[in-house]
């Protein structure tokens, strides 16, 4: 007879356990060739171009665009999506139940016509990529390269409408000179602080990544500020807050070509500690 080994013992759990790893490791396998067949070459890690503290945002006078409305160049041109005949299977077919809701506070936020302390705003650039986050007292509004601060439990506005790189005033470069937009306002929960960032690719190349990460919980106070070089357009910027790291990605064009995604992981501790911080980067295939 052959011996029987239950898997609720130590010895059956040992062997469950590695027949789980080993069907796991075969069915990654395909993922990992995939995957190390898209990366294109080594980790890129290189410092940032400059890094310093702003002064207190509430004391930099808003900067205000007068120019015509005008569309930034855009080379969004994604990868070739992938196409089925079959439907899918999760979208909703049918209305759900009704819910009850209890409304919450609701005020103007950063549109054509929006009025703040420091006049009104009028859409001057396409597209608009509007966002915004929330923080411990505040609510941060980036829209058209512009942006402003309300009060989250009252709606009033305290800072702007000001041009993105308001924030950059004094820190010199294109971070302060050119105000390109792909703007991006995010909140750390865990730190309580903000991050605000935005493109410099006017003048480029090189391109640069703006990135501002405040002092404290106050979207009006010190900022330790820092700029990232590319070589080629990286456009299209989104940013994820993770604890170990704050995490981006690009779509990266040299001129209108596109040569796929740049994923990068940026040195959290040492921009919330305002000191000299690196970039790690991996460029992927224009498939990605």
């Amino acid at each position: 007879m052959t011996p029987q080994v239950e898997s609720g013992s130590p010895k059956g759990r040992v062997l469950v356990g590695i027949f789980v790893t080993l069907v796991s490791f075969v069915f990654l396998l395909p993922w990992a060739s995939v995957l190390a067949q898209t990366v294109q070459g080594p980790p890129e890690v290189t410092p940032e171009v400059h890094h310093d503290v702003s002064p207190p945002l509430a004391h930099i006078t808003p900067l205000r665009d007068n120019r015509q409305p005008r569309q930034i160049f855009l080379g969004r041109v994604p990868p070739k999506a992938f196409t089925s005949n079959s439907s899918d299977s999760v979208i909703q077919s049918s209305a759900g139940p009704a819910v009850q809701t209890t409304p919450g506070l609701g005020f103007e936020g950063v549109g054509n016509g929006f009025v703040g302390p420091r006049g009104s705003f009028s859409v001057n650039v396409a597209p608009p990529d509007t966002n915004g986050a929330v923080g411990a007292t505040q609510f941060v509004q980036f829209v058209n390269a512009s942006f402003a601060v309300f009060d989250k439990n009252t709606g009033a506005t305290i800072y702007g409408p000001a041009f993105g790189n308001t924030l950059w005033m004094g820190f010199g470069g294109p971070c302060e000179t050119t105000n390109d937009g792909d703007v991006i306002a995010q909140y750390d929960k865990l730190a309580g602080r903000w991050i605000l960032s935005q493109l410099s690719f006017s003048q480029g190349p090189p391109y640069y990544l703006c990135i501002a990460v405040s002092t404290t919980s106050n979207a009006t106070g010190t900022y330790n500020r820092y700029a990232f070089s590319y070589s080629n357009l990286n456009d299209y910027p989104k940013i994820g807050v993770w604890p170990d790291a704050y995490y981006l990605s690009y779509n990266m064009f040299q001129g209108k070509t596109f040569l796929g995604s740049k994923v990068c992981a940026f040195d959290r501790n040492a921009m919330l500690a305002g000191s000299a911080a690196t970039q790690q980067c991996f460029q992927l295939n224009s498939t990605f």
